[in-house]
């Protein structure tokens, strides 16, 4: 073999070295087409699904939803802005747990110790824990309490309900507002029973708020802090949350229940009385708990495709599994309605590692997702080096030589 011909080898193969690693290991993620398969596809029954009557409530606003997904399963003028006196303290402690340690002293105010309403009970130049605020604050429903908590975060009232409104907007509760930290009625302030919703859900998942909310009595300085949230003792598995009203707001009511591997949220907002608001909140869980079931959707580590692999010393094609287990809850009987959509690249270049996001699985029911996750690598693919590139054209070219 002539010198030329090898120098003339060696420059093709590092001609394709470079063109590989430069080039097609920094194409854009965009450029890589995206194919759809369907993993099972089941179609909607043509006949209309035969749904029990809804229940009538009083609740001028209601609705309720699964926990673990944020999915709706009753909603009643759920969208309409309306004042929701002091469940609007859920956000204040929202704000309060995420800016602030339960140990903290907070020093009391003559503006919080002479607030009206339902109160606490704390006094003026007082030193009290920030916990034993939330605790007559969100059992009791004290509107000092609030006061207090807002001017030690917040500095004033006002400035803790800028606190609470760039909140909103983070959990996504766009069609609510603020004025203040207890609920009194107020202008521009207002939310929409599936805003109080997500907050609520929201606020469900701190295990400090968690725990508030599902005490019925609180011992602070020889005195008991008694809930003021019927549920707990009138509805079984009920753990939670808060109580409201005012003139303009009526009788208001967050309820958390767990049972049946299942949790709900419910709101009812303006309501006639109390009685009402009880009986409107267990009339919407119970049709929840009785029409929907949870349903495991997909496992973890689930294979549901590959993915070939280019320009790889390794494997040339990765299996892809399911991120973590998917469930939902579901009306009963239709879960023959579900279908999964896969999408994924066609071909990936390499590295990819174990582990890595490369696409993701949908679960549908009709033209809607009802629940969602990622698709992980179930192998590591490495990348060529110039080595493996030479050796390559090398018994390819002593193939077609010999």
């Amino acid at each position: 073999m002539k010198k030329t011909d090898i120098l003339y080898l060696v420059l093709i193969m590092l001609g394709i070295y470079f063109f590989s690693t430069e080039f097609l290991q920094n194409k854009p993620a965009a450029d890589v087409p995206v194919v759809q398969e369907t993993a099972r596809a089941v179609a909607m029954k043509d006949d209309a699904l035969e749904v029990s009557t809804l229940p009538s409530i009083n609740a001028r606003s209601a609705i309720v939803i699964d926990f673990e997904t944020g999915n709706i399963l009753y909603e009643k003028n759920a969208y309409v802005k309306r004042p929701m006196a002091s469940t609007t303290k859920i956000m204040t402690a929202i704000v309060a747990l995420e800016n602030c340690s339960l140990d903290e002293d907070v020093v009391i105010s003559g503006k919080a110790a002479h607030m009206g309403g339902s109160v606490m009970g704390i006094k003026e130049g007082s030193t009290m824990k920030l916990k034993d605020l939330l605790y007559g604050m969100l059992l009791c429903s004290g509107n000092d309490a609030a006061v207090a908590i807002a001017e030690h975060v917040g500095g004033s009232i006002e400035g803790f309900a800028e606190m609470m409104n760039q909140k909103a907007i983070e959990i996504g509760a766009y069609s609510t507002s603020f004025s203040n930290p207890h609920g009194l009625d107020a202008e521009n302030h207002y939310t929409t029973a599936y805003d109080l919703a997500k907050i609520t859900r929201y606020a469900l998942k701190n295990e400090v708020f968690n725990e508030i909310v599902r005490t019925r009595e609180y011992y602070y300085n020889g005195r008991v802090l008694k809930n003021t949230n019927e549920m707990l003792t009138e509805y079984a598995g009920a753990d939670g949350v808060k109580t409201g009203y005012t003139g303009l707001a009526g009788r208001c009511l967050v309820t958390s229940v767990t049972k049946n591997d299942m949790r709900f949220i419910s709101v009812v907002l303006f309501c006639d009385s109390k009685s009402l608001r009880t009986s409107s909140s267990k009339q919407i869980l119970d049709y929840s708990f009785s029409h929907y079931g949870r349903v495991n959707l997909l496992s973890k580590g689930q294979i549901l495709g590959s993915v070939r692999i280019k320009r790889s010393r390794t494997l040339q094609e990765i299996e892809v599994a399911v991120s973590d287990n998917l469930n939902t809850v579901i009306y009963n009987g239709q879960e023959d309605t579900l279908y999964t959509r896969v999408s994924l690249p066609e071909e990936l270049i390499a590295p990819v590692k174990q582990g890595s996001i490369l696409g993701t699985v949908s679960v549908y029911q009709g033209d809607k997702i009802i629940a969602e996750t990622s698709l992980i690598a179930m192998g590591s693919a490495e990348k060529m080096e110039l080595l493996d590139y030479i050796a390559y054209v090398l018994s390819h070219w002593l193939f077609m030589t010999g």
